[in-house]
């Protein structure tokens, strides 16, 4: 028995994909996952290349383009790669950047002293991952191109001759924009074989390219978007303080200017930026090389550290301290901040590049920040007793929230979690099947109980507007009985209290309605688990609900479309139908709500994640706080664009 086993396992089962194959079959590995997350990813690693051109002091113009069929471009005018033979893999060079993975010009330091795409592995996975790719190359004036498919070669490097005229335009119709004699043209379709969703969302890549500039002072960098007709223009000369700026808009701050500095050793360059505002929460962004990473590293715990020293031996040398502990959290409440490292060999944690683990950044950080800090408290003395009084404030306000916990867990409901009479639970208890409706309204909230599958289903039905928790104190959050519904029904507890173990559902599913009140209650939630649960949204627990807006019928058969631009198409398609609009989920029979909103296999739900962070973060401040003209100003801009407004 024991041989037969092992006849079954033999030599010529063994394979060695090549790196097309490897890259196809595996692309989470290289690009994180194949949602709308890795679609993103792809897009950005293109940008990531050209703002490495940028950081080597080439590149002064990136434009970026979507497409109506979901395709995008990205053209920059840097030194564009290289199309020559190589001399020792006797093929163009152009032909290894995009065909052989960990292949490029940054594992050594001549050609890009800093760069974000070290890994190697950035363009060659766009063009596996792509139904179509084209690249077009600048190079002393003359133009190249070439197309590839799935990362097959469909055509050999075309030489075009000189460029002549601006724009230019290719023969698939692309332009070429930037009057440059160098520079490369990135075009392609994301492979609808490995991607679901192919469709940019404009306001998610207006954000990371917005960023980007604010790193960058002087680039520019242009976004399009061909099938809405919308384009807008990013270039910041004033780089992190305009960031600090912008993030700070709708907050009142506490000192006049902000904070920065850029100093450097070992090759390695800092920037940091900060100032305090009125708003209740910490805002740290941080980049390494122009890369966000999302989970911080050993640059963050040396800029944190350095800060706390430097705000507690100021306070200790000038006797402002009380008889209590200032903590880290303390110092870092109402701070906004950006740090941006430039490291020539940065250590990432995982392909996506979400953590930095180089130990020598963190002492280097540290002794660089507290320096440069320090001497600022020394120098502006107004300023830096203005913080202090801020810092001192977060210490008794945490005290006396502490004290208004502890009162709150006196009374058992803590401690002693119940579930809210109007949750309709599910059976299951594994939070790998769970999930938890958060529905408008008890209209809505019946049909979603009829709706469900009660086996992994849960529905917690909301009256109305809850709390708005970016005006309300902790304490007044525990008096509000939708709040503590919440709460209860999640079961993690919050903020300082908040345990992860405890999570009831791995999904939490905001399910409103698709109208302006609809936007509201949906920002409202969003709001409170960004403030009070925000692990949540850093692991990916929470959703938003796409129900339909239109029901098309033409004979027997049924369809349900999402968007006015699906309804026109498909009415296009079809000729004469029969349309209903859904103006509420109370409008939809429990049948229809469950094929087209709560159904696994057939709903379309939009997953939050904290990658957006200085935008959410800035736009909770301006719509939730206590500036009332920023928000008249941006409702009145964005009053057609309200009921698709997400994070």
């Amino acid at each position: 028995m024991e041989e037969n086993r092992e006849n079954d396992y033999k030599a010529e089962d063994i394979r060695v994909l090549n790196d097309t194959e490897a890259v196809r079959k595996r692309p989470g590995m290289y690009i994180g996952s194949t949602d709308e997350r890795g679609l993103y990813q792809l897009l950005m690693e293109v940008v990531d290349n050209s703002v490495d051109e940028s950081l080597a002091g080439v590149c002064k113009n990136i434009i970026v383009t979507l497409y109506p069929d979901g395709s995008a471009s990205v053209e920059d005018d840097g030194r564009g790669i290289p199309v020559d033979i190589h001399p020792e893999y006797g093929k163009p060079a152009l032909e290894i950047v995009l065909t052989e993975l960990h292949s490029g010009a940054k594992f050594e330091k001549k050609v890009y002293k800093v760069s974000g795409g070290l890994h190697g592995v950035g363009i060659h996975v766009v063009n596996f991952l792509s139904e179509k790719f084209r690249i077009a190359v600048k190079r002393n004036g003359k133009l190249y191109t070439q197309d590839y498919s799935r990362g097959k070669k469909i055509s050999d490097i075309k030489d075009l001759g000189p460029v002549l005229t601006y724009p230019t335009i290719l023969d698939d119709g692309s332009v070429l924009e930037l009057q440059s004699d160098s520079g490369t043209f990135v075009k392609f379709k994301p492979d609808p074989v490995i991607f679901n969703n192919l469709r940019y969302d404009y306001d998610i890549i207006k954000g990371k390219l917005r960023n980007l500039a604010f790193l960058n002072a002087g680039l520019r960098i242009v976004l399009k978007d061909l099938k809405n007709n919308k384009m807008e223009e990013f270039k910041y000369d004033g780089g992190l303080v305009e960031f600090i700026k912008f993030l700070n808009e709708g907050n009142n701050p506490v000192h006049p200017d902000v904070i920065y500095f850029r100093d450097s050793e070992n090759e390695i360059i800092l920037e940091v930026a900060f100032q305090y505002s009125d708003q209740q929460h910490e805002t740290l962004l941080s980049y390494v090389n122009d890369i966000y990473t999302e989970d911080g590293g050993t640059h963050v715990i040396g800029l944190k550290t350095a800060l706390t020293k430097a705000v507690n031996d100021y306070g200790k040398k000038n006797n402002l301290l009380k008889d209590f502990t200032i903590t880290g959290e303390d110092i870092r409440e109402g701070l906004t901040c950006v740090i941006l490292i430039k490291h020539p060999e940065p250590q990432f944690e995982g392909q996506t590049k979400t953590r930095l683990g180089n130990s020598e950044v963190k002492g280097l950080v540290y002794s660089l920040s507290l320096k440069n800090i320090s001497r600022y408290f020394e120098e502006h003395p107004n300023s830096a007793k203005a913080i202090m009084a801020r810092v001192l404030l977060n210490a008794e306000a945490r005290e006396a929230a502490k004290k208004a916990r502890d009162a709150v867990k006196r009374k058992n409901w803590m401690d002693n979690l119940y579930l809210p009479g109007k949750l309709a639970d599910c059976s299951l208890e594994d939070i790998n099947r769970t999930e938890l409706f958060i529905v408008e309204g008890d209209s809505a909230g019946g049909s979603a109980k009829q709706a469900r599958n009660r086996e992994f289903q849960a529905i917690l039905p909301l009256r109305g507007k809850i709390l708005n928790v970016e005006k309300a104190n902790i304490e007044k959050a525990f008096r509000s009985e939708e709040i503590k519904a919440l709460i209860s029904a999640i079961g993690t507890g919050i903020k300082d209290d908040f345990d992860y173990s405890r999570l009831r559902y791995g999904k939490i599913i905001i399910m409103t309605d698709a109208d302006v009140d609809g936007a509201h209650i949906r920002t409202l939630l969003l709001t409170f688990f960004y403030r009070f649960m925000r692990p949540l949204i850093e692991n990916g627990n929470i959703f938003i609900a796409q129900p339909p807006l239109y029901r098309i019928q033409k004979g027997n058969d049924v369809y349900y479309v999402y968007s006015d631009d699906e309804k026109d198409e498909l009415i296009k398609k079809l000729g004469n139908v029969s349309v209903q609009r859904f103006k509420g989920l109370g409008e939809m029979n429990p049948q229809q709500l469950w094929e087209t909103t709560m159904n696994p296999e057939t709903r379309k739900l939009i997953k939050i994640d904290i990658e957006t962070a200085a935008e959410a973060d800035r736009l909770f401040s301006l719509l939730m706080g206590e500036a009332v003209e920023p928000r008249r100003e941006f409702i009145i801009k964005h009053a057609r664009d309200v009921m698709n407004l997400d994070i």
